[in-house]
């Protein structure tokens, strides 16, 4: 595969009248084919708003705390229901985040070839990332209709759980969650689509 067909697409045209920088735009096809030709060996990326974000490795408490809150979520909901981790969504040509955990309805065989465009919860582990999962990747959740949106807080002990999403043209994707709030580790919680479920935030927590 030659390199010229990995060539990004312009958000718009470039200018006739003069030679102006302007930004370029990666899709999900890109960032694909650059993954299968071996660009981003040894790294995790996701791509946002057409670029692509490089993440920091992966320590020992995110990925204790990405097992526990699995494990816990599964006990919660019971059977029907799918469990992607770290595993790509569907939110427009040029994003493909990859949510440390997303809940889907479903049993896995039933679910379409394609990644999916929306979940019942999505989580993030957050430890380094604990502004921007809050920030621009809340906001992004919300503009897809994420309904329920929850951030383990490693570094802190507790959890974020953000519900309500709502426009609100000041914030980056043009929509936010309106409703916020933290529990601590000896709080219960529920999920929107598991509403008779009782979680310890202790247990999700490494």
């Amino acid at each position: 595969m030659s390199a010229a067909v990995l060539t990004p697409r312009p958000v718009s045209k470039p200018s006739t009248k003069g030679v102006e920088p302007f930004r370029w735009k990666w899709t999900r096809e890109d960032l694909i084919r650059l993954c299968e030709l071996g660009y981003f060996d040894g790294h995790r990326v996701m791509l946002i708003d057409g670029e692509v974000l490089a993440m920091s490795p992966m320590n020992e408490p995110h990925a204790r705390g990405v097992v526990f809150t699995e494990d816990v979520l599964r006990a919660a909901f019971g059977a029907g229901f799918t469990f992607r981790t770290q595993m790509p969504m569907d939110l427009g040509k040029t994003t493909d985040p990859e949510p440390d955990i997303a809940v889907l309805a479903g049993l896995p065989r039933s679910q379409p070839a394609d990644p999916p465009a929306t979940a019942l919860l999505v989580i993030e582990v957050a430890d380094t990332s604990l502004a921007y999962d809050m920030g621009d990747k809340a906001n992004l959740y919300a503009a897809a209709g994420i309904m329920d949106y929850w951030v383990v807080d490693v570094l802190n002990g507790r959890l974020h759980i953000l519900r309500d999403p709502r426009p609100d043209a000041t914030q980056r994707f043009g929509h936010r969650y309106f409703q916020q709030k933290g529990y601590w580790p000896t709080d219960r919680v529920s999920p929107l689509a598991a509403p008779s479920a009782s979680i310890l935030v202790a247990d999700l927590l490494p």
